[in-house]
């Protein structure tokens, strides 16, 4: 096995920086969205109610429906006397009319309303209990392993909760898989029967590059926020919870963000198809054979201490002829210490032949005389 060292990095784990930041948030995390590092978390698993913020997963329901054509945005649906009575945030639907599913989808996103939600759960699966059993069906398939819904509003009850890790995650599978849809969030109002209300997620009017996702709040939830931005070409995803007040919500969610821009960047180790090493080919037609990155390596590492990660090619060798030209031989480790930060496939960047039988004579008459 060869350890052939490739280069010197600017890296420490995240665990390191992240000490050095505090928040009275019951619970946090950030995340960075191309590589998932998690550079910040704070009881990232703890099971806590999400409020409103878990209408993340009410609206990924209803835009899966919308793409697979079980829906459409011109749709007209019923609200029902129980949509009319839902209390907090509303949109202020009207008992006994129909709204377009355009405007119930802002209503839930920008404006937050719990009547917009039961009014696309009756509509579309029925009954709010079956829309329910789709969230959660939904999360199971995403993985969100610390998540249960019981309602589609947020609405307190002792079996809805999530942590926050689901909800960077949710998130994180909301921005992937409907870019487009995901535009609404970073809307900043919406008007509806003459009402017009202000999105309440604060990033939008102070961070820049803020373009979602979704504020809660409730007295036994506290004030949270799932947030995403991008900067210089770079996203996070930050969720927040637990919070005393607005104010408090705002300014912790905007000084965890710039904390963690400032401390963190990505940095791209190896590129797909470029030579990081050779290894030595036995009875090959050339000694050796050039060994690329089989795709890029990016990590996402600390600004600072840039003297404790290195990059390893690891590898069986000398490697046999004939060689084809992207076999796999190996991997690439990005390593601090005896710990493995990362790994990446690494594959052979050219052919080798064998030598002809005079060669490969002369190779065993040698390995005879030297024992090499």
């Amino acid at each position: 096995m060869f350890l052939a060292p490739l280069l010197a990095l600017f890296l420490l784990p995240a665990a390191a920086a992240a000490q050095d930041f505090h928040t009275d948030a019951r619970a946090a995390i950030v995340v960075d969205f191309d590589t998932r590092a998690v550079l910040y978390a704070k009881d990232p698993d703890r099971r806590l109610p999400p409020a409103s913020m878990s209408k993340i997963m009410t609206m990924y329901v209803v835009f899966e429906m919308l793409r697979d054509g079980k829906l459409s945005l011109d749709d007209e649906l019923p609200v029902s006397r129980k949509a009319w009575q839902m209390g907090g945030s509303k949109m202020f639907v009207k008992i006994d009319t129909r709204v377009k599913v355009e405007d119930l989808i802002r209503g839930v996103i920008v404006q937050s309303g719990n009547d917009a939600c039961l009014v696309l759960a009756e509509g579309t699966a029925g009954s709010e209990e079956a829309f329910v059993r789709l969230m959660n069906e939904r999360a199971k398939a995403l993985g969100l392993t610390e998540s249960n819904f019981a309602n589609v509003s947020g609405w307190p009850h002792p079996d809805h909760y999530m942590s926050v890790r689901d909800l960077a995650v949710l998130a994180r599978h909301m921005i992937t898989d409907f870019p487009e849809r995901y535009r609404i969030y970073s809307e900043r109002e919406f008007t509806y029967a003459g009402i017009k209300q202000g999105n309440r997620n604060p990033l939008l009017y102070k961070v820049g590059g803020a373009d979602g996702i979704k504020t809660g709040h409730t007295d036994e939830a506290g004030y949270g926020l799932t947030a995403s931005a991008i900067r210089n070409g770079r996203r996070l995803i930050m969720v927040i919870a637990g919070l005393g007040s607005m104010r408090a919500r705002s300014q912790e969610s905007e000084r965890l963000l710039d904390w963690a821009y400032r401390e963190f960047d990505n940095y791209t180790l190896a590129r797909a198809g470029q030579p990081v090493s050779a290894a030595e080919v036995w009875l090959g037609a050339a000694p050796t054979v050039p060994l690329h990155a089989a795709a890029d390596i990016t990590v996402t590492i600390p600004r600072r201490s840039r003297d404790k990660v290195a990059v390893m090619a690891v590898y069986d060798g000398p490697i046999a002829a004939p060689v084809m030209a992207g076999r796999q031989v190996g991997r690439m480790e990005v390593r601090l210490g005896d710990r493995t930060l990362g790994e990446g496939a690494l594959v052979t960047g050219a052919a080798v032949e064998r030598q002809n039988v005079f060669g490969r004579l002369l190779a065993a008459v040698g390995h005879l005389l030297t024992g090499q």
